[in-house]
């Protein structure tokens, strides 16, 4: 696979990166998180993670509990959003539990793009077993920002919003 590239953490390219990335399901920072770590295949533009599941993660017996397929499958679709080079955060997704995701074994997740309207990103993404059946699915509908005008410092906002209150008094 030769358009095959690294896709963890949030950053988007020319924009500043963050210092530490705390993200529960790829944040390498956070030692309670997954650590999910996705490649894109720039060929398919699709963004896929290998993976297992330990015990931590149990619901029924055996199996995964249904928000962490949920956690898996939003981080697959959220990654999509870099063949964009745009961060997008999730807005709606609906998930269908087709079969039980068992732990302890080889699992993937595949992120692609189904449509893109203006800022909205339409996204799908599987998880699948070695034997390639589909055990859960889901469509997400995710907002494109501006992660500089997002993300910026409690005090840097604070000293823009009085600046423009002085603007409006003059």
């Amino acid at each position: 696979m030769a358009n095959r590239k690294s896709a963890h953490g949030h950053a988007v390219q020319g924009k500043p990166k963050p210092r530490k990335n705390h993200c529960f399901g790829c944040g390498k920072d956070n030692p309670a998180g997954m650590r999910l770590k996705f490649y894109l295949d720039d060929a398919a533009r699709h963004a896929i993670c290998h993976f297992k599941l330990s015990r931590r993660y149990t619901g029924p017996p055996g199996y995964s509990h249904g928000g962490i397929i949920a956690t898996i499958l939003d981080e697959a679709m959220g990654k999509v959003n870099r063949f964009r080079n745009v961060l997008a955060l999730t807005s709606s997704m609906e998930i269908r539990y087709l079969k039980p995701v068992p732990l302890g074994v080889k699992l993937t997740v595949t992120g692609h793009e189904q449509s893109v309207e203006g800022r909205l990103h339409r996204n799908v993404a599987e998880i699948r077993n070695e034997k390639g059946e589909i055990l859960a699915r889901s469509t997400g509908t995710f907002v494109a920002i501006d992660p500089e005008k997002m993300f910026a410092r409690p005090a840097r906002n604070a000293a823009q919003a009085s600046a423009r209150q002085t603007e409006k008094s003059t």
